[in-house]
């Protein structure tokens, strides 16, 4: 019987270990850093790294010489004749080896290289540029996801101070100091407080759920996500944010890589204003049979080498339009890369004003919430003191949890502002600390 007892303790035991193992806690930067190693789109953009290394490697291959070969039979309708002797035979077979080096590509295989390796550079800014964004949407949704669970919390207490008065307001009717009115009104107060604490809850959930996403696993993954809103000064300067802006952005950096790619097609567009100059080598066998050994009318084996030209001096402007077409493009590109330098000083000037105002939202809202919950301290004391209404402690409670929303929600909008105006700087913050 003790041995039962014993194992019935040790099964129990592990079921409540291995169900508190099994809840993964992550503070923000613990989320940050799986984000940037299981996401698909982190992955995604990895792949296009390593497939843009094989186009440097595939375009430095090309300065190197080409191997060859062709092998064919021919059959003719009748023997070669020359001055009434046989001059071929029927049947004949043939093996070329060919060695082809080039020697001058009016620069194209020059630029090719040049232009792939600014094309894995740019793959490389890609990669930074996706970890930027879904850094900034990790913290985003994880501080959403503070917010959300604040709102919970406060949700409960409303509905416990709810209650509380629904129970003092049910007394007073049944001993006949207080109207049936402030009872009905109390449970109406309740029952919406019930629904609001459960939309909370959803959208609690829902956020978590998302969260998960973003980090690569799975909407059901038990996960806890540990941290909680706070203040904190943010030390720069308008002008300091927008000249990190201008260094560490990386889709600046790669609109800069875009106008050098367009450079190079443009130099590519003119490759056939020159000549193509390149060198052969050919080893040549033939023969009467498929082994090519020769024969009577062919030399078992033979080489030759040269050097040619090729120059296609004129196509009714055909490579002038397209120099020009390329030309434009590197015109056009120039002007969006302006363009993008002032939309992200803009998100620089706005996240700053975000933070600003959200700052300003933070005091007031302790303040009011110190003296809305000292409102609902005095409105339950008149009326416990018969000298109150029902109706000014319902306002004050809502006042109460409404005060505590809005103090959640700026503290949230600073962090999330914060967030947003290193994402604007091209930097990373995982823990949002001050940089």
């Amino acid at each position: 019987m003790k041995i039962w007892k014993c194992s019935l303790c040790l099964i129990v035991f592990c079921l409540f270990s291995f169900s508190a193992w099994g809840a993964e806690t992550l503070t923000m930067r613990e989320a940050v850093e799986i984000g940037l190693k299981s996401n698909p789109s982190i992955l995604a953009a990895r792949e296009a790294l390593s497939a843009s290394d094989y186009a440097v490697k595939s375009a430095k291959a090309a300065f190197g010489p080409a191997l060859s070969t062709q092998y064919g039979y021919t059959r003719l309708d009748e023997r070669p004749q020359s001055l009434g002797f046989t001059a071929g035979a029927l049947d004949n077979w043939e093996l070329v080896f060919n060695v082809h080096q080039p020697l001058f590509t009016g620069f194209n295989l020059l630029t090719t290289h040049e232009k792939t390796i600014l094309q894995k550079e740019q793959a490389a800014s890609q990669i930074d540029n996706v970890e930027l964004q879904l850094i900034v949407a990790i913290q985003d949704t994880f501080l959403r996801l503070l917010q959300a669970r604040e709102n919970v919390r406060s949700a409960e207490d409303s509905l416990v101070r709810l209650r509380s008065q629904l129970k003092v307001s049910t007394a007073f009717y049944e001993v006949g100091l207080r109207p049936k009115l402030d009872m009905l009104q109390a449970e109406v107060d309740v029952a919406n407080a019930e629904q609001l604490m459960l939309s909370a809850k959803n959208n609690e959930a829902t956020l978590n759920a998302q969260l998960n996403t973003l980090l690569g696993k799975s909407v059901e993954a038990d996960v806890e996500y540990a941290g909680e809103l706070r203040y904190f000064p943010m030390p720069l300067t308008l002008e300091e944010c927008l000249a990190r802006a201008g260094q560490h952005r990386p889709d600046l950096r790669i609109a800069r890589q875009s106008v050098m790619l367009a450079e190079k097609d443009k130099v590519l567009a003119a490759v056939p204003y020159y000549p193509q100059v390149g060198a052969d080598f050919n080893y040549v066998r033939a023969g009467e049979d498929p082994l090519v050994h020769g024969g009577d009318y062919h030399t078992p084996s033979q080489w030759n080498a040269q050097v040619g030209m090729k120059w296609t001096f004129f196509e009714w402007g055909k490579t002038y339009y397209g120099e020009k077409q390329a030309e434009k493009n590197v015109s056009r590109l120039g002007q969006e890369y302006l363009n993008l330098e002032n939309d992200a000083a803009f998100e620089v000037k706005k996240s700053f004003l975000q933070i600003e105002t959200a700052e300003k939202r933070i005091s007031a809202a302790r303040q009011g919430l110190i003296a809305a919950k000292e409102s609902y301290r005095m409105a339950v004391a008149r009326y416990e003191a018969q000298v109150g209404t029902n109706t000014d402690v319902l306002d004050a409670q809502a006042k109460q949890t409404l005060s505590e929303a809005s103090l959640h929600e700026a503290l949230s909008d600073y962090e999330r502002s914060v967030a947003e105006l290193y994402g604007a700087m091209g930097q990373r913050n995982p823990e949002l600390l001050a940089q």
